[in-house]
């Protein structure tokens, strides 16, 4: 019972933050941050911009 207990105040505490809008806009750049680093990381990705970025130079 102190699991389920423990698992509803996490749930109500995550939707209470998840509702406030400056925590909502504090998502949003952590998951832009993280999206721009994936980006860089990733070779493929990296490798498709490069040849957008070759394409339109040749243009």
């Amino acid at each position: 019972m102190t699991l389920l207990d423990m698992m509803l105040h996490t749930f109500v505490t995550v939707n209470g933050l998840s509702t406030s809008p400056f925590v909502l806009i504090l998502l949003a750049f952590a998951g832009a941050y993280l999206g721009v680093r994936a980006v860089e990381v990733i070779p493929f990705t990296r490798r498709i911009i490069e040849r957008r970025e070759a394409q339109g130079q040749r243009q």
